[in-house]
């Protein structure tokens, strides 16, 4: 038993290593509250283009929007961020991840790389961090696009808060990272588990394992809809995109979005999952596209 819980033992992998095999050219890093925020900003910043700033949700990282990247970023600036406590920032010195302080944490992030204004795309988690956004910082928002967004009130019990109420017996979820279960956990998220490269998994699983985000994590406030009485008061104009196929949160989410915010439109891709900007960037973008550059308020 001792050597096969040793076997399953995955230490924390270094942050620097980390930089060297997951930034891009376009990546930089900016210090917020305390944080060396990696971020990605790419595409043309004259003011005619509109700039498109990107929010992850859990597990992931600014990677999950390098398809909308590359489709876009001829016409769109297009700005990607790891949260606190994903990817190459890691978690944040005093333990700030929650939602609210996130939404913050973004009003933050943009005033630290100078963007007054942009449009807000959001996926799962950070959906909610989106629209709460959109609600708190109205004058900032030009338009909204929700992917698989979080934000009302769900009454099956989330794996993760079972094992947050384990309390110390949750450590095997801080030390036990086999690149097995995180492909089953990349299975629920896709509707075609076909489409996840090799290369996906890896990385999903070694920025889990950047020194703190597996404790960040674990201690993530991840209770949601307290808020959901105020989406009705996004005023930005809002695409909400969803894959029939959504088994983390439903399809009926979508729908309750697109009809209480006032503005707002809602398309939904057969067979695909709970993140359709990775699992099928090419169609997502082009209605994102349309949405960005075609629509007039």
């Amino acid at each position: 038993m001792g050597l096969a819980l040793y076997a399953g033992y995955e230490s924390d992998r270094n942050p620097e290593s980390l930089r060297e095999r997951y930034t891009y050219p376009e990546s930089d890093f900016v210090t917020v509250d305390g944080l060396d925020v990696h971020y990605r900003d790419v595409g043309p910043t004259d003011s005619e283009a509109p700039t498109l700033v990107c929010c992850h949700g859990v597990f992931a990282s600014l990677h999950t929007w390098e398809g909308w990247t590359d489709e876009l970023s001829d016409a769109v600036r297009v700005v990607s961020l790891d949260l606190p406590g994903f990817g190459l920032t890691g978690p944040h010195p005093e333990g700030h991840n929650g939602i609210q302080e996130t939404v913050d944490f973004l009003a933050a992030f943009l005033d630290a790389v100078g963007i007054e204004r942009a449009s807000l795309a959001g996926s799962s988690r950070g959906g909610e961090i989106a629209w709460r956004f959109a609600v708190d910082y109205p004058d900032r928002v030009d338009r909204l696009v929700l992917v698989g967004a979080a934000g009302y009130p769900r009454t099956e019990t989330r794996w993760l808060q079972r094992v947050r109420d384990l309390g110390p017996l949750s450590w095997p979820l801080r030390h036990f990272t086999p690149r097995a279960l995180t492909w089953v956990a990349l299975r629920e998220v896709y509707g075609d588990p076909a489409r996840i490269a090799p290369e996906t998994v890896t990385r999903y699983r070694e920025l889990l394992l950047r020194a703190g985000n597996r404790d960040a994590i674990t201690s993530l406030d991840i209770q949601t809809g307290e808020r959901s009485a105020d989406v009705p008061r996004v005023d930005a104009p809002t695409l909400v995109l969803w894959g029939s196929e959504d088994v983390v949160v439903p399809p009926s989410h979508g729908e309750r979005f697109a009809r209480e915010i006032p503005d707002a439109e809602l398309v939904v891709y057969e067979g695909v999952g709970h993140i359709p900007m990775e699992e099928d960037p090419t169609r997502t973008a082009a209605d994102v596209r349309a949405f960005l550059l075609d629509g007039s308020d």
